[in-house]
C-alpha cells in the first residue's frame, strides 16, 4: 500500500485514495454537528481495476485516524465501514445509536447529498 497516498478534501466531503495521479477509490462521508460533532461515512467506493489491493481498509483506517486526531467520533452509515469497524474495534469505537440516529435523519433531510 505504499504507492497509495490519501487525501482529504472535506469541502467535498471525499477521503480519496490516489495511485500514480489518478483516484483509485474513495470514501464520501458528512460532518454531523449535532447533537454532538462526527464524521459520518455513506459510501466506499473502490474502481473496479484496484480491487483486493486493500485500499477499502486504508481509506476507513485513516477515517478514523482523522476523526481520532481531531478528538471526534465516526457515525459510519456506509455498510463496509460498519464492517471494517466491527473487525477492527480498537481503532474504530463502537458509534453512539443517538449520533447515528442523527446521522440518519440528517441523510432524509438532505436528499440529494448523496
Amino acid at each position: 500500500m505504499s504507492d497509495i497516498e490519501i487525501r482529504d478534501d472535506r469541502t467535498a466531503g471525499r477521503l480519496e485514495a490516489y495511485a500514480g495521479g489518478e483516484v483509485v477509490g474513495h470514501i464520501e462521508y458528512f460532518v454531523l454537528e449535532t447533537p454532538r460533532r462526527a464524521l459520518v461515512p455513506v459510501h466506499t467506493i473502490v474502481e473496479p481495476a484496484h480491487e483486493g489491493r486493500g485500499i477499502a481498509g486504508s481509506l476507513a483506517r485513516e477515517l478514523y485516524g482523522i476523526a481520532a486526531r481531531e478528538s471526534i467520533v465516526v457515525a459510519p452509515l456506509c455498510p463496509y465501514v460498519v464492517k471494517w469497524a466491527a473487525r477492527h474495534p480498537e481503532e474504530a469505537p463502537a458509534a453512539d445509536p443517538e449520533l447515528l440516529a442523527a446521522a440518519k435523519a440528517w441523510l432524509v433531510a438532505h436528499p440529494g447529498r448523496f
